[in-house]
């Protein structure tokens, strides 16, 4: 479905877009709670991005289970805001949530057996304090649960009241048809498929979002800024407090290639010309693509957060903008 842009109570400039072949609008820009919202994590700050989101047209909250650290910490969390500051906008907001990443130890507590995502759905809905979930995902295919067992769980969470709507994410093409094939059987169609797309990561391309748009099902990518690779923030080195710099964490210090740099570099002058910032004219490419519902993204403070939004003032690219982004990306590395 072409782009709808939808009337909002908040500033007005946020776009929503059905969301495959449904009545869902999501806004171009979805919020995730994957980082910044565990118990290490300042609160106070937490709550703040979530305000600052919704005001700014931002009504989808990303979540999974295991999204922490401790895992299980950001529902938690997320649930006691959502009571303190949400409960009376429970109707304006789209919250997702996921399972099939390990939880908890023993063999129960990982995979994708119908085993455990039943018993994750109840145990997300307890830590959130909500009735429901707007959207319920298989958040991987763990290579062993057939794919009807696992799609089989997802359709009777949605006739137990306990989600609206499923996803699938991170699927390979050979079994995200088959999911979709078996949903479609079941009549509880795939809402939404997500998966990592970004300028750097273009996996997705090779048979993933062909697939979701000739079943029906919308397309939300996660990491939209390579963890921070597409951003100004590596441009002349490691800082000390970024993501690299730790020793932990899914952003290693080798990712930093003098390649990678030199490529954000480029990129990042094609951003000033078009008056956005590197991050900003990553998020507009990622959604460039008619097929992508919305881009999740992460933030650690309000002003990252408001600044990520301003994407939104452009989204629009010539085409000699795209030739010369995909020169630079085709750089050998």
């Amino acid at each position: 479905m072409d782009t709808q842009f939808a009337n909002n109570r908040y500033d007005g400039r946020m776009p929503y877009k059905y969301c495959g072949n449904s009545g869902l609008l999501l806004p171009s820009i979805s919020l995730g709670l994957w980082h910044n919202f565990g118990d290490a994590d300042d609160q106070i700050v937490a709550r703040d991005m979530l305000i600052y989101a919704f005001d700014h047209g931002i009504t989808h909250f990303d979540l999974a289970n295991n999204y922490g650290p401790a895992p299980g910490s950001a529902e938690r969390n997320f649930g006691r805001i959502f009571k303190e500051d949400f409960n009376s906008y429970r109707d304006e907001i789209i919250i997702s949530s996921k399972a099939g990443h390990e939880m908890w130890q023993g063999p129960y507590g990982n995979g994708s057996s119908r085993k455990n995502l039943i018993a994750s759905i109840d145990q997300s809905l307890q830590r959130t304090g909500l009735e429901y979930f707007d959207i319920f995902y298989s958040h991987r295919y763990d290579g062993i649960t057939p794919v009807e067992e696992t799609m089989q769980a997802l359709v009777d969470i949605v006739h137990q009241g306990k989600a609206l709507y499923i996803g699938i994410s991170k699927y390979p093409t050979e079994k995200q048809i088959e999911a979709y094939k078996y949903l479609t059987s079941h009549g509880v169609r795939c809402l939404i498929s997500q998966y990592c797309y970004n300028m750097l990561d273009r996996k997705i391309e090779e048979g993933n979002l062909e697939a979701a748009d000739s079943y029906g099902s919308g397309v939300i990518a996660f990491s939209p800024l390579a963890q921070g690779l597409l951003t100004d923030r590596y441009l002349n080195g490691i800082p000390q407090n970024s993501r690299a710099a730790r020793s932990t964490g899914f952003l290693q210090r080798s990712a930093v290639t003098p390649e990678v740099v030199a490529k954000a570099i480029s990129l990042n002058e094609i951003a000033k010309r078009r008056g956005q910032t590197l991050a900003q004219m990553a998020l507009a490419w990622t959604l460039r693509d008619r097929r992508m519902t919305s881009v999740i993204i992460g933030s650690s403070s309000v002003q990252q957060l408001a600044d990520n939004i301003k994407a939104v003032n452009n989204l629009n690219f010539q085409n000699e903008e795209l030739e010369a982004i995909e020169n630079i990306l085709k750089q050998k590395e």
